[in-house]
């Protein structure tokens, strides 16, 4: 029977071995995008899980598994261009098969040293990858030079850039942290990416869908932002960018609840049932304005990868002035005036009111009906600053529908706060 340590460091190694698999991923889309066929977006993960599966074997048997791993990588790669060179004429042969049975040696390897639940799900990743030869290279010969280029820039900003930079406090009134304000420039361009990648590889209203969900999983305010700019650029994808902005907010309720469920404990439940109700409300109201309003072309493709790094440092920039516009007023407020400061605060950020209420609810020093009323006020806030972005940033054709969609949310949370007990 395992105990809870043992599932926290299992999930740690789990974290590593999928951080190892994704940069893998990475740099085989590269090489398969390239041509480079004798190792592409299957081999390139396999390879990455063998090395972080030997350096889990090397905790026991010292570091020469590593040095044993790496020549046998380098021998399957010798084999590998010795039979291309044999036979000029053929195709490359691949290494998929090769790279799968050192995985699999080392999957029976770590079984023995009893780390089973990471060699079960291993060895699920890598028959999936095996099995999904068709469809990862289909998606990969639709990628186009546009498409690579934007995640390069995401990976430089996002896993160059950004852990360079200092996590605190700093300036005026100590709010603006680098790396958040530089997290939130890479939150806009990756959700901006993803909106166009499941746009041309979903497609249909199930893309923009899509894209809400994820978008409002991380950051509504992000999301809103980076389809105002594409409704700027794809006009014709202005219904498809409100119903994403509207989807987005419905979903950041699911999130409130979550962190509601996490920071208030057991006295933060009585709080659910409300927010719950404006979960169903926001999504009905993004269903009847958006979806509907829609039509089934839902979001048209671009020719190319929109590039929305300019405009994601222009909104952190203003991003920036809002949170030391909102210090200042918290400031004169004082923290007693717990609604006003909710007020302000959901202006920029649904978390921080979120968390710190329910912490409140949980410790009895708010009680939970007006506590769930402040996280709703928060959330108001927020979108009138939403509304505000996509009056700035977006198309008349998106601001109509996100204004009738943002307003039937409003009145009805304004009826929740005053009709439930």
């Amino acid at each position: 029977m395992e105990t809870a340590a043992d599932i926290t460091q299992a999930t740690e190694t789990l974290k590593s071995l999928g951080i190892a698999l994704g940069l893998g991923l990475l740099v085989g889309l590269e090489r398969e995008w390239a041509n480079k066929r004798m190792a592409g977006i299957r081999t390139f993960p396999l390879v990455a899980v063998w090395g972080g599966l030997c350096a889990m074997m090397s905790e026991v048997h010292g570091g020469g598994i590593i040095v044993m791993g790496g020549v046998a990588c380098v021998a399957m790669l010798a084999l590998s261009n010795l039979a291309k060179w044999r036979r000029p004429e053929g195709p490359g042969e691949g290494l998929t098969s090769e790279m799968a049975v050192l995985v699999m040696y080392a999957v029976g390897v770590i079984c023995v040293m009893g780390h089973w639940m990471e060699a079960m799900v291993v060895s699920g990743v890598v028959m999936v990858l095996l099995h999904a030869k068709a469809k990862l290279h289909a998606w990969v010969d639709r990628f186009g030079e546009g498409e690579l280029r934007e995640v390069a820039r995401l990976v430089l900003i996002g896993l160059v850039i950004l852990p360079l930079l200092p996590n605190r406090e700093m300036g005026y009134l100590d709010v603006i942290n680098p790396f958040k304000v530089w997290l939130l420039v890479v939150l806009i361009v990756g959700i901006s990416l993803a909106a166009y990648l499941a746009s041309k590889f979903v497609g249909g209203r199930q893309g923009a869908l899509v894209s809400g969900i994820l978008g409002g999983l991380i950051s509504s305010t992000a999301t809103t932002a980076g389809a105002s700019r594409r409704s700027h650029g794809a006009p014709d994808s202005s219904r498809a960018c409100a119903f994403i902005a509207l989807v987005a907010t419905a979903v950041v309720f699911a999130r409130v609840m979550v962190e509601v469920v996490a920071a208030g404990g057991s006295e933060g439940r009585a709080m659910l049932a409300p927010l719950g109700v404006m979960l169903g409300w926001s999504a009905l109201v993004a269903a009847g304005v958006g979806w509907r309003g829609m039509g089934e072309s839902g979001m048209p493709t671009e020719d190319r990868a929109p590039s929305e790094l300019k405009a994601a440092v222009w909104f952190a920039l203003m991003y920036v002035a809002v949170l030391c516009g909102v210090a200042f007023a918290k400031e004169r407020l004082g923290e007693g005036a717990l609604y006003g400061v909710a007020a302000i605060s959901g202006l920029t950020d649904m978390d921080a009111i979120t968390l710190s209420t329910s912490q409140l609810v949980a410790a009895g020093e708010v009680r939970a009906d007006q506590g769930w009323r402040v996280i709703l006020l928060g959330g108001m806030s927020n979108l009138v600053f939403k509304a505000g972005m996509v009056a700035v940033l977006g198309t008349r054709r998106m601001l109509w529908p996100v204004l009738l969609g943002f307003s039937a949310i409003g009145v009805g949370a304004g009826l929740l706060a005053w009709g439930w007990p």
